[in-house]
């Protein structure tokens, strides 16, 4: 933790562009929220009239007004490891000169977290909010699924969770979106025999079996899939491959690993089904001949679940600004639950995990301004 917020207190109702640097200025690499989380518990507690829960180092505070519809504001609050980039600095961005905050986290995703918890903290007793709110700040996202505390409630207490819609502020610009790619991973590997390369006929090249699998891996033609009105751009390509003994030896075996992103309209099996009809080397219950297949890794696709009347007024109040999710964030584990789930942070994502991470204080505004309106209308 940066000296300054050693013995400071977290204020939430701050505005939020300071509350991003105050949560940036804050270490809490993933593994290492203790900090971070114990500094937000108590400010969440002051909250009044508010129901908090911690587990671990995940929180969950709720308002209980009775006023309907309720909406879930999620966002994690650890980071991958620093890069010199704590604390956080505030100055004009070098390449076009807007008032911009720096460091770890500004995008993925302290601001998008300081948006929600600042609505949060200043809306939960006020006359203005029309919806009763979750605010839930959790640990472990930008590590395996089994440290993530949004996955960890989802299988403990799914009550808490519950809600008409879920925002995630991950960082999108500013924008809405909605849904998200479902993932799959498979390794394929090609079993051979091992010869020297001067007596080749001796051996089964397994490096030449994969290679006919990556080939119809290279000419796979992927679709682009309108999903309720969005529009999904599906991939397959090989990650990682690997093979080899010795220069002048026949390779025993080669082996890659496949990754499929599909579209909201697969499910996890149909995805699954595809991608070995594609690969056409059997499944790992029935391989084909000479290679053995493993599934890896699967997460089920989002639909962008926009036809739901709080997500609708989402969208108008943030004027319209909708586009497909590409990749896969925590919204599907809130479908999961049957709950409809949106990005909706600052910041450009293609700066997330990088040394130069940093987000324009313009879209910390505007995106807190929309969240209020929303919460308010």
């Amino acid at each position: 933790m940066d000296s300054h917020m050693e013995n400071k207190k977290l204020d939430l109702t701050v505005d939020p562009v300071q509350l991003t640097a105050d949560l940036v200025d804050v270490y809490s690499e993933s593994h290492h929220e203790q900090k971070l989380a114990d500094l937000l518990e108590p400010a969440l507690r002051a909250i009044e009239n508010v129901q908090v829960v911690r587990r671990g180092n995940t929180l969950v505070a709720r308002t209980d007004r009775g006023l309907g519809d309720r909406i879930v504001l999620a966002g994690h609050i650890d980071t991958v490891p620093p890069a010199d980039n704590v604390p956080s600095r505030r100055g004009p961005d070098p390449k076009t000169g807007e008032d911009t905050i720096f460091g770890l986290g500004s995008v993925d995703m302290k601001s998008g977290a300081a948006c929600y918890a600042q609505a949060f903290a200043t809306l939960a007793n006020s006359p203005q909010l029309t919806r009763d709110m979750t605010l839930v700040l959790y640990e472990g996202e930008e590590v395996a699924t089994e440290y993530n505390g949004l996955n960890h409630l989802v299988n403990s207490d799914p009550d808490l969770l519950e809600g008409k819609l879920a925002l995630l502020g991950e960082p999108s610009g500013g924008l809405i979106e909605a849904g998200c790619q479902g993932t799959l991973r498979v390794k394929v590997t090609a079993l051979g025999t091992r010869a020297h390369s001067a007596r080749s006929w001796l051996g089964d090249n397994a490096l030449h079996k994969l290679a006919r699998v990556l080939v119809r891996v290279a000419d796979y033609q992927p679709r682009d899939v309108e999903v309720d009105g969005l529009m999904y751009k599906e991939g397959l390509n090989a990650v990682i491959a690997e093979s080899g003994v010795a220069t002048n030896t026949i390779p025993d075996e080669a082996w890659a690993f496949i990754n499929f992103r599909f579209a909201p309209d697969r499910s996890v099996e149909q995805a699954l089904e595809h991608t070995f009809e594609v690969l056409q080397v059997g499944t790992p219950e029935q391989p084909a001949e000479g290679f053995r297949v493993e599934i890896d890794d699967t997460a089920a696709a989002a639909r962008p679940g926009l036809d739901q009347p709080s997500a609708a007024s989402l969208v108008e109040a943030t004027g319209g600004n909708v586009r497909a999710k590409y990749g896969w964030t925590d919204v599907a584990r809130f479908t999961a639950l049957g709950i409809p789930a949106v990005n909706f942070g600052p910041g450009d994502p293609s700066l997330c995990h990088t040394p130069e991470e940093r987000c324009p204080v313009a879209q910390i505004q505007q995106v807190h301004t929309q969240l209020v309106s929303f919460l308010t209308s």
